[in-house]
């Protein structure tokens, strides 16, 4: 799992231990991710299936993409489609996928990378691995979580964020055993480079065998977790949690990770996906692509859709 790696764990700022009187996060509810397909065929997990849409507040879902070891001819993307009203935030853990826009966006994100596309008033947008993957085959593993935007920015124009993996805050645990990348909001005294609408944090740990993540988070914030790799347990009371498992976190101000010792072969570390956020607290109204707040603002985007509104597919 490439992503950021660093050799020496030791020479990055190291997060302080839980203070007295700090309160550690209970676990709530630990669900298992379903397995399904996205786009043109590529195998995705629903990773908070199953969680009420009340304890995701801001965010309204993540699929786990692959992990997939394509053989030549194999790899796939999305067919071109819209969105409207909420952020998408695609990071890319292994291998690489093209986007573009009907505003003239586009790039490249591959290991480590993030795409933070901000749909707004409305994009029509499209992702596909590039042609030399698509002959040659390869390994794919990545993210995307959905992330609500308030109702009074529900219509922004749309904009991207291109994040490169060396723009991503790296920290340690403070015994170094594991690794913290920072993609957005503040853990510690570090900020990562992603600009959001609505006060969140994004973090990639990857937890050595036998070594515990004692992680501060924003105590206005919720807090959920996504097992990639590995298997492990959380919070105080060690609830087990392995690959492909998601958790809700009840309020605190730091979660507490631990891998365990025996790790599988093919998964020799801890890996999970750490997200929060401020909750919105709005009404949704969400179909397909639009994620709005009345049901009526879903009918205006489709009629807006099939009327072009969202711009053109470039020729």
């Amino acid at each position: 799992m490439p992503a950021v790696t660093v050799d020496d764990l030791t020479t990055l700022t190291r997060l302080p231990e839980p203070g007295l009187g700090d309160q550690p996060r209970p676990v709530w509810q630990v669900t298992t991710a379903p397995q399904g397909y996205e786009g043109e065929g590529f195998p995705v997990r629903r990773a908070f299936a199953g969680i009420d849409l009340s304890l995701l507040d801001p965010f309204i879902m993540m699929d786990q993409m692959g992990e997939v070891d394509y053989a030549p001819g194999e790899p796939k993307g999305t067919p071109w489609h819209p969105h409207r009203g909420f952020e998408t935030v695609t990071y890319m853990i292994d291998g690489v996928f093209e986007h573009q826009d009907s505003h003239g966006g586009g790039g490249t994100i591959t290991n480590g990378d993030t795409q933070w596309m901000t749909a707004g008033s409305g994009i029509l947008h499209i992702e596909t691995p590039p042609e030399w993957l698509v002959q040659s085959g390869g390994l794919f593993h990545g993210i995307q979580l959905w992330v609500n935007l308030p109702r009074e920015e529900k219509m922004v124009a749309p904009r991207y964020q291109d994040i490169r993996s060396g723009e991503v805050a790296l920290l340690t645990s403070y015994d170094a055993g594991s690794l913290v990348r920072v993609i957005a909001g503040r853990v510690g005294a570090q900020a990562g480079p992603g600009s959001t609408h609505t006060p969140m944090a994004l973090v990639h740990a990857t937890i050595e065998p036998g070594a515990r993540l004692d992680l501060p988070w924003d105590n206005e914030f919720n807090a959920l977790v996504y097992v990639l790799n590995g298997q492990g347990t959380l919070g105080t009371d060690a609830r087990p949690i392995r690959s492909g498992q998601s958790a809700v976190l009840g309020a605190g101000d730091f979660l507490t990770i631990a891998a365990d010792a025996g790790q599988e072969s093919r998964s020799p570390k801890l890996d999970v996906i750490v997200v929060g956020g401020k909750p919105i607290g709005q009404t949704l109204a969400w179909a397909g692509p639009f994620v709005m707040n009345t049901k009526a603002e879903v009918l205006q985007a489709y009629e807006d859709f099939q009327k072009g509104r969202f711009g053109h597919i470039p020729g």
